[in-house]
């Protein structure tokens, strides 16, 4: 765990949303362990398929890459989860690092309840459950509308945001995640790769790796490349009377042609039409 958490916050905002959207929220670490839940027990229909361990062991996987895919797009994912159900998970940053995510579930969001009872009882059916009992549960689920869940993905990515801002989750500064991460925003324009940043580190590329694809969801020369990209153009747009060869040599790249190849192909157009677009 690469962080702390301030546990009698984090419980009352978690109480707030539940009040407000009347859905279970739930905060994962890093390592996709819970940490906290509101409410704490889960929804009867999810207690009974758990009962199955082959289930069980689904919903835990379920859930992890959720989290990785959600950290792949930066932003929230909402999906159906391996019984049905529609839930909801979004990455919690500190700087470029993920350190937690929330996720909201379990909600029968269906046009109707056969429809719905349908589709729960194909996904479990690899599941050793009573069909009767299970179909039970599920009747008891209320429809929740796709509008409703929308909006409260959108209340999660705040709450995300919030976390952090008013310190409820906080980095241990020790951290060799938190340290790579200092290091390459303070130095991205500077002649660092990944060789560099293990022998610096005094880690294994293949260390290096797993932590760019867990924190960045992407490796680390992409990671830099899109870091000095998104400084060119706030060059770009913020000093029109720079030049361009400035600009990228300001960026880290000596090679003025590169540059131009490489900006073209991350957003699309040359530096010069993207400044004339955006000053």
């Amino acid at each position: 765990m690469i962080s702390t958490f301030d546990m009698e916050k984090l419980k009352s905002l978690l109480k707030d949303f539940h009040d407000l959207t009347h859905i279970r929220i739930t905060i994962f670490d890093d390592q996709y362990r819970e940490i906290v839940s509101y409410p704490e027990a889960i929804a009867p229909v999810c207690a009974f398929i758990r009962e199955d361990p082959g289930a069980e062991q689904a919903c835990h996987l379920c859930d992890r890459k959720a989290c990785e895919t959600a950290a792949l797009r930066h932003n929230t994912y909402v999906y159906q989860c391996h019984a049905g159900l529609t839930e909801a998970v979004a990455p919690v940053y500190a700087g470029n690092i993920i350190v937690a995510y929330l996720l909201f579930g379990h909600l029968f969001s269906y046009p109707n309840q056969w429809t719905g009872w349908e589709a729960v009882r194909k996904a479990c059916s690899a599941y050793a459950l009573d069909e009767k009992q299970l179909q039970d549960y599920v009747r008891k689920l209320p429809l929740t509308s796709r509008d409703h869940i929308l909006s409260a993905s959108h209340i999660l990515q705040a709450v995300a945001f919030y976390l952090c801002m008013d310190r409820l989750i906080t980095l241990h500064e020790q951290e060799l995640l938190v340290q790579v991460d200092d290091y390459i925003s303070k130095h991205f324009t500077e002649e660092i790769d990944a060789a560099f940043l293990c022998d610096h580190f005094q880690i294994g590329k293949t260390k290096l790796y797993a932590l760019a694809r867990q924190n960045y969801g992407k490796g680390i020369a992409e990671h830099i490349r899109s870091l000095r990209i998104e400084y060119a153009k706030k060059l770009l747009t913020e000093n029109t009377n720079t030049p361009i060869s400035e600009i990228a040599e300001k960026c880290g790249y000596q090679d003025y042609n590169y540059f131009i190849t490489v900006f073209r192909r991350e957003t699309g157009l040359p530096p010069r039409q993207y400044r004339m677009r955006n000053a």
